[in-house]
């Protein structure tokens, strides 16, 4: 089993799944999203309020899956999220034999050895390729021979503030935290292709409060950061200039990012840029309101201004030219209207909105790309956590396999059965 928990600005995710290892399939059994309480930009800002989030999003999705969760793999993101690549070197403990995993552990533990201001803390270390004996881009050099070992690998920190505060609300419901994984590289997970990846490709990850940059480069991770702005700008925008509260707006917001303005009037009985506001029953009473004043006064500046920012980003990283295959934006502000143009027209790349693939079962819920990071957590975890951490106890086949001795138990129980007829 597997329990994923996404805190974010906007909503509190949380996702129940189980691992089929016959069928090699991922089953969705529970989802829930709940409203976020005491998170700002992605951080938490109220403990108390945040617990309670968090609490109504896991009993939620508890009651749905018909399991109570004791571990989960949790994501982590905000403006502290920082990146840097880094070398490691080590001798191979054989030099006449082969490089082993040992090694290659070595190796890592080698990279991950920089200094590092005593506030902040690795969360990540992910090799991007390895040098045996000066040849270079070897993916994974396990098995081959050789007297010296390098890695490159590239390094995700984070605030151990930060990190204390989210880990001390999730133990506060009465689950462990088996992992904290960047919120950007979860939603890589569920969103990129392998063919992508390998081409270079930067994953735009537009949350409430934050947008969240991952880029890859011939299939390695090469740049990680958060900046400090998000969907939540849009409707700040949209409130201060339609002089509306900012829950009006968010309607609105969704109201043309869904595009139901289409269905409004032919010509006949409305202009075609008045828009019917009148069913959103907003507190204010607008009726109507222009369309081009919204989309080309409004929204699309602000998403200029976003994508103008991220290629400031990419050029400060050093990657920009080297991702043909583009522009792949998911997260809840990849739905704005008009948002794959402006990605278009500032940063002259291909573009597509990515929306989460590879689970099965009660998908209907996630398949939006609002919903990337939470089933990409579920990926991650399914590839990358150790058997017996995903998220539950595992029932009585996981407590015999951890009891010591256990061979002995299994030779007695085969002793007594090859007597019986």
């Amino acid at each position: 089993m597997i329990a994923a928990i996404d805190v974010g600005t906007e909503k509190v995710t949380t996702v129940i799944a189980s691992e089929s290892l016959e069928h090699k399939k991922i089953n969705v059994m529970g989802v829930s999203a709940t409203p976020s309480k005491g998170i700002r930009k992605s951080q938490i800002v109220d403990i108390e309020e945040a617990t309670e989030s968090i609490t109504e999003s896991v009993e939620a999705a508890e009651r749905m899956a018909g399991y109570s969760i004791t571990q989960a793999i949790v994501a982590i993101d905000g403006a502290h999220i920082s990146s840097q690549n880094s070398k490691g070197v080590v001798a191979v403990a054989d030099p006449d034999g082969e490089i082993t995993s040992e090694d290659v552990e070595r190796v890592i533990e080698a990279a991950r050895a920089v200094s590092l201001p005593s506030a902040r803390e690795i969360i990540h270390v992910v090799p991007r390729n390895f040098t045996v004996d000066s040849q270079e881009g070897i993916k994974d050099p396990v098995g081959m021979s050789g007297v010296r070992l390098e890695a490159d690998a590239h390094l995700i920190t984070a605030s151990s503030t930060a990190i204390r505060n989210l880990t001390k609300c999730i133990n506060e419901i009465g689950a462990d935290v088996t992992r904290l994984v960047f919120g950007g590289l979860a939603a890589s997970e569920s969103v990129l292709t392998e063919t992508e990846k390998e081409l270079g490709v930067v994953l735009v990850d537009i949350g409430a409060g934050t947008t969240s940059l991952v880029v890859f480069v011939e299939g390695n991770l090469t740049h990680t950061s958060v900046l400090p702005i998000g969907a939540r700008n849009i409707t700040n925008d949209l409130a201060i200039g339609m002089r509306i509260s900012s829950e009006s707006a968010e309607k609105i917001k969704r109201f043309l990012s869904k595009g139901e303005i289409a269905k409004i009037g032919d010509g006949k009985e409305k202009k075609e840029d008045e828009i019917e506001l009148v069913k959103l029953e907003l507190k204010e009473e607008i009726k109507t309101a222009s369309r081009k004043t919204l989309v080309e006064g409004i929204i699309k500046p602000r998403l200029h201004e976003i994508f103008s920012m991220i290629g400031i980003e990419l050029k400060k990283s050093g990657v920009a030219g080297q991702t043909p295959a583009g522009l792949v934006i998911t997260g809840g502000g990849a739905e704005t209207i008009g948002l794959s143009d402006a990605a278009k027209r500032s940063l002259s790349m291909p573009t597509r909105i990515g929306n989460p693939t590879g689970l099965s079962g009660l998908v209907d819920e996630i398949e939006s790309p609002a919903y990337a990071v939470a089933s990409g957590l579920v990926l991650y975890a399914s590839r990358k956590v150790p058997e017996g951490k995903t998220g539950f106890g595992g029932g009585l086949r996981a407590v015999t396999e951890r009891l010591p001795g256990k061979g002995i138990a299994v030779k007695i129980v085969d002793f007594v059965k090859s007597f019986l007829p």
